[in-house]
């Protein structure tokens, strides 16, 4: 990735206070970036204006924003150069329908989330040329509005635009996020990137959701690494039956990265006990859905989809 890149945004909004988004909020401001947090909950926006957001755990530090908002649409009013979403992927057909009025020349959003298509739901609405996809590597919880406590940080994280003329525009963004600490690769295999992660969390987001157990617990757990084992195994076959890239090495890869977890609680299981809306349709139901359009069998991701979204209501 060159350093040298025309394009340099300096002002950028984040979408979403949850623990993901309040994190690269914290990163961007401490970057002495122009930084604004959006959400619908005022409760969660005002600590990180006053006194900032806390993170701790694998990085540890403070740091204010520049104005917070309950309204999406309100970033039109005085647009920022990148907006970056974090909310739950459940949450996106609202979203996308008001960032219809941010989208301009020089502006660009980020699905800086987890599942499969995120992206999709985004370009539908505003346009390929204006949405950029992430990968992002760090496990994270929200202890109190505005303070994040980092489980792991696994360095870097990836970006890429959906269309091939914003590619110098994903750089520039991948050098702020750098330069503030939060390392972000640009990639033209992304889609790769994100199966690769959807097949990692569809393996463990699911159990620990239904059995409220941490990733540490699971993945010791003898019986429960067996359903680990057959999800991952699963989603493997569907990937690769739909040609997407995983590599030779991504089971070991895969069993390697949640063991070094720890006892983190994934995101479905904190939005089960929160009475949230997982995000089970776009990991798990999105390899149901793969699996239909190659003909390939899905029975665990299937049954373990049907457990969490009992759990919802």
């Amino acid at each position: 990735m060159s350093n040298k890149n025309s394009y340099t945004p300096t002002r950028f909004a984040v979408v979403g206070a949850g623990p993901v988004g309040c994190i690269v909020a914290a990163f961007l401001a401490k970057g002495g970036y122009d930084v604004t947090l959006c959400d619908v909950v005022p409760a969660l926006l005002e600590p990180a204006l006053s006194p900032g957001i806390i993170v701790e755990g694998s990085d540890n530090f403070q740091a204010r924003v520049s104005r917070i908002i309950t309204r999406v649409d309100d970033l039109s009013i005085n647009p920022p150069d990148v907006v970056i979403v974090t909310v739950k992927a459940t949450a996106l057909p609202l979203i996308s329908s008001a960032l219809e009025g941010f989208v301009g020349e020089g502006r660009y959003i980020a699905s800086w989330q987890n599942g499969i298509d995120t992206e999709r739901v985004l370009s539908a609405t505003v346009g390929a040329r204006s949405v950029m996809r992430a990968v992002v590597n760090y496990g994270c919880t929200l202890l109190n509005p505005g303070h994040t406590h980092m489980a792991f940080h696994q360095r870097p994280h990836y970006l890429q635009e959906l269309h091939p003329d914003s590619r110098e525009a994903a750089i520039g963004i991948c050098n702020a996020l750098t330069g503030c600490g939060l390392e972000t690769h640009h990639t033209d295999q992304i889609r790769n990137m994100v199966w690769s992660k959807a097949v990692n969390n569809s393996s463990m987001n699911p159990i620990c959701a239904v059995t409220g157990k941490t990733m540490f617990d699971v993945i010791n757990d003898p019986i429960l690494f067996n359903l680990v084992d057959s999800l991952l195994k699963e989603g493997v076959s569907v990937a690769r039956a739909n040609e997407f890239i995983l590599g030779p090495d991504f089971y070991p890869d895969t069993i390697s990265y949640i063991r070094n977890a720890g006892h983190h609680k994934p995101s479905m299981l904190q939005d089960i006990e929160a009475g949230r809306r997982t995000e089970i349709d776009f990991i798990n139901g999105k390899i149901m859905e793969y699996g239909v359009r190659a003909g390939i069998a899905t029975p665990f991701n299937t049954t373990l989809r049907s457990l969490v979204k009992a759990l919802e209501t």
